[in-house]
């Protein structure tokens, strides 16, 4: 199992503080997202990403961004434990279950230091 470092966990923590902090729903869904790539190796972070993904779109009533999250949090955790998590996925139902996505230059730069 993957491990992340003090800057990883501090910028995932980062992320989310920013995401509970925005009244704006497209940045919230951002800052979720971001954190999302960060979380990936970990898979209580990554669980509880998906977690506050889902509390978000219910309160968003967004049935199907919310039905997609319960999906994600039951494989959420055995995916990271096992390594098949698809890198640089935003986590979001608009992204698919298992696509990789290009990670952004400044979450790379955190995770491989």
């Amino acid at each position: 199992m993957a491990r992340l470092d003090d800057s990883a966990r501090a910028l995932y923590r980062s992320e989310m503080a920013a995401a509970a902090a925005t009244t704006k729903p497209d940045e919230r869904w951002r800052h979720l997202e971001r954190a999302h790539i960060v979380s990936q190796p970990d898979p209580w972070l990554h669980t509880c990403n998906h977690v506050a993904m889902f509390r978000f779109a219910v309160g968003q009533r967004d049935r199907r961004e919310a039905i997609g999250q319960v999906v994600r949090i039951v494989v959420a955790a055995p995916g990271s434990l096992t390594g098949r998590y698809p890198e640089g996925n935003t986590g979001r139902v608009g992204a698919g279950l298992m696509t990789p996505m290009p990670i952004p230059d400044d979450i790379a730069a955190t995770l491989v230091a």
